[in-house]
């Protein structure tokens, strides 16, 4: 078939990869959709989408609604003519827009389907000790995730990368994944498999709450929160120390099988290492942040600040 008129939606980073990975491949992109600009910041200076700066370098079209059902977006979006649509980190689409194409609607998602449907697929991977994961394309339906599966591509994930790291590797396969799901659509051998029903692992969204690191819990599990949270938004947890509370994330660790007896939580202080009392062994922080301060590594903290002798996490 000819080469069908695509409307691409997506906003991050993560989403300009496929875009720019389409682009090369040659394949005709009347359009992107992506988030309105916004300030941020501490200026408050007018941001713009990764999409919307990638889309203006190449003189795309760019359509920025803010709301999807509003009936003017959907004449103009109509009025496009696209064969297909590809949607990668965007958001929740209404009917109306995800059933408009002939071909139909496909999104990118960051996980080996059904496993890990929701918003944060690269951080509970790790978070859970996950030894694979991979990205999936398939046909958006009226449930978040559920649609049929077009292809799905696997990927290892060792025992030390960080969320940051897996989400560039999940980002380069994932883009070359876009277009060979466009070539397998317009040479209509498409055999899409319903996804199979039953209870699998959620990826819900992060929050304040499931950021916080439980000391409580095995050593693993502490050492993998912490890099599932990596870079962004940061495990946390609260420092006691000269009878204050302050709250700071930790970044990079290292688990150290050494018995001690102090209480779970207890920080054993050197001159190099600040250490967690842990269950089964101690956590040994190598990175981290201090409310207030910038991110530094341990030997830089030790220089300038003080723990006392019964300092804690909790």
């Amino acid at each position: 078939m000819k080469d069908p008129r695509i409307v691409f939606m997506g906003t991050p980073d993560f989403a300009v990869a496929s875009l720019n990975a389409l682009v090369e491949a040659n394949k005709n992109i009347v359009a992107v959709i992506t988030a309105p600009d916004k300030p941020s910041g501490r200026g408050r200076k007018i941001n713009q989408s990764a999409i919307k700066k990638y889309a203006l370098s190449k003189d795309i079209r760019i359509l920025q609604p803010t709301n999807l059902k509003d009936e003017g977006f959907l004449n103009e979006l109509k009025a496009l003519k696209a064969d297909l649509q590809i949607v990668v980190a965007f958001r929740m689409l209404p009917k109306q827009v995800w059933d408009m194409p002939d071909l139909g609607t496909f999104n990118l998602h960051a996980s080996l389907l059904p496993d890990y449907r929701g918003a944060a697929p690269i951080n509970w991977a790790i978070i859970n000790g996950e030894k694979k994961t991979g990205v999936t394309t398939f046909f958006l339906n009226e449930d978040i995730d559920t649609g049929a599966i077009i292809q799905q591509e696997s990927l290892p994930v060792s025992n030390t990368i960080s969320a940051g790291a897996l989400h560039d590797q999940l980002m380069d396969i994932g883009s070359k994944t876009v277009v060979e799901t466009v070539d397998l659509i317009m040479a209509g051998n498409l055999e899409p498999q319903k996804q199979k029903s039953g209870s699998y692992k959620e990826a819900p969204k992060l929050h304040k709450e499931n950021c916080k690191i439980d000391w409580h819990q095995s050593g693993i599990s502490i050492y993998n929160h912490i890099r599932g949270l990596n870079p962004y938004p940061g495990a946390w947890t609260l420092l006691e120390n000269h009878g204050n509370q302050i709250e700071l994330k930790i970044y990079e660790s290292e688990l150290i099988d050494e018995p001690h007896e102090f209480e779970i939580g207890h920080l054993i202080i050197s001159k190099k290492h600040i250490r967690v009392a842990l269950k089964d062994g101690q956590l040994d922080i190598k990175d981290l942040k201090l409310a207030g301060k910038r991110r530094m590594d341990a030997g830089s903290l030790l220089n300038g600040y003080e723990f006392d002798r019964g300092s804690k996490m909790f």
